[in-house]
């Protein structure tokens, strides 16, 4: 009787394959629900936090560990991802009491995915790298369905040794990663997209305003852009869900919001004048006065409609 014998290199070679980083995630939002419940799905062990410990209740239910702080995930597990709401809210995971920075030693791993301003950025990476640690800013371009279907488009920059060993965790959470070069880049890059995807929607919100007022269905308005050179996935998307007065929060308005003012203020700092992205700023500001905020950003449709009522 014969017996099969797999070569020792082979055998280290499937366990090592076989085998999965600790993961920790921070803040436990529309976005970062969703890129963690992918990480868990994909049977990382995982380690989750939120300010607010309910909002972990879904990841505990898919068997992660809840942390109390911060701290306590950077310092227990191999790779620590965050995807936070604005520069406040990131600067308070890493920088408030038992944040991250409490938990930094030599070698220590952190991604941070929120959408904030470069300066945020820079602060946070040097912050890390300054106790030894090493850091990617890793933000994403997509809202809450691409982030359940592993869809989203990740644009990360900093320590790339980093950035490819978390390759394996953004093949997870997106479809598409570019690695942009040094610290800021990437934030730099989510506002120029999230900008144009800003300015665009409002110019729906105005066509579909105007089109309707002068006597057009919108329904149509929409099948002709479908049509047409300006047709968009967002605009085939959200169009349908904006006339039916849909505004489930795939991505919150507050959040357009401020990034679009985030990229105004960047235009600024480097001379460049944004007249559209200034606008735009304008009517999503109205919408939150509006009281739409937490609603999805497509609700400016809303704010737009009522603006031209007033007039």
């Amino acid at each position: 009787k014969k017996f099969w014998h797999e070569h020792p290199r082979k055998v280290a070679e499937r366990r090592g394959k076989m085998a999965k980083p600790s993961v920790g995630y921070l803040g436990m939002g529309i976005m970062g629900t969703a890129m963690a419940g992918r990480l868990a799905d994909a049977g990382y062990p995982l380690t989750v936090w939120n300010r607010t410990a309910s909002r972990c209740d879904p990841l505990k239910e898919k068997g992660a560990k809840v942390a109390a702080t911060p701290r306590e995930v950077i310092e227990t597990c191999d790779l620590v991802f965050a995807c936070t709401s604005d520069p406040e809210s990131a600067r308070a995971v890493v920088f408030g009491e038992n944040g991250v920075l409490a938990g930094i030693t030599e070698g220590r791993k952190f991604i941070d995915m929120s959408t904030v301003d470069e300066e945020t950025s820079k602060e946070i990476g040097q912050a890390v790298r300054s106790k030894g640690g090493l850091f990617v800013e890793a933000p994403v371009s997509g809202s809450k369905g691409p982030a359940i279907e592993g869809k989203l488009v990740i644009l990360a920059a900093g320590d790339e040794a980093l950035k490819n060993e978390a390759q394996p965790c953004f093949d997870i959470m997106g479809k598409k990663t570019f690695f942009l070069g040094d610290v800021g880049c990437g934030a730099r890059m989510k506002l120029v997209v999230n900008m144009m995807m800003g300015i665009n929607m409002v110019a729906l919100s105005e066509g579909l305003a105007m089109g309707q007022k002068a006597g057009l269905k919108g329904e149509d308005i929409l099948e002709v852009v479908g049509q047409g050179a300006i047709n968009s996935p967002m605009y085939g998307l959200k169009g349908p869900k904006m006339l039916k007065g849909e505004f489930d929060p795939a991505f919150p308005l507050k959040h357009q919001q401020k990034d679009v003012r985030l990229a105004v203020d960047l235009g600024g700092k480097v001379g460049q004048p944004l007249p559209l992205a200034a606008a735009a700023n304008e009517v999503f500001k109205a919408g939150m006065a509006e009281g739409k905020g937490d609603l999805d950003f497509s609700a400016v449709y809303e704010a737009v409609r009522s603006k031209r009522q007033r007039c």
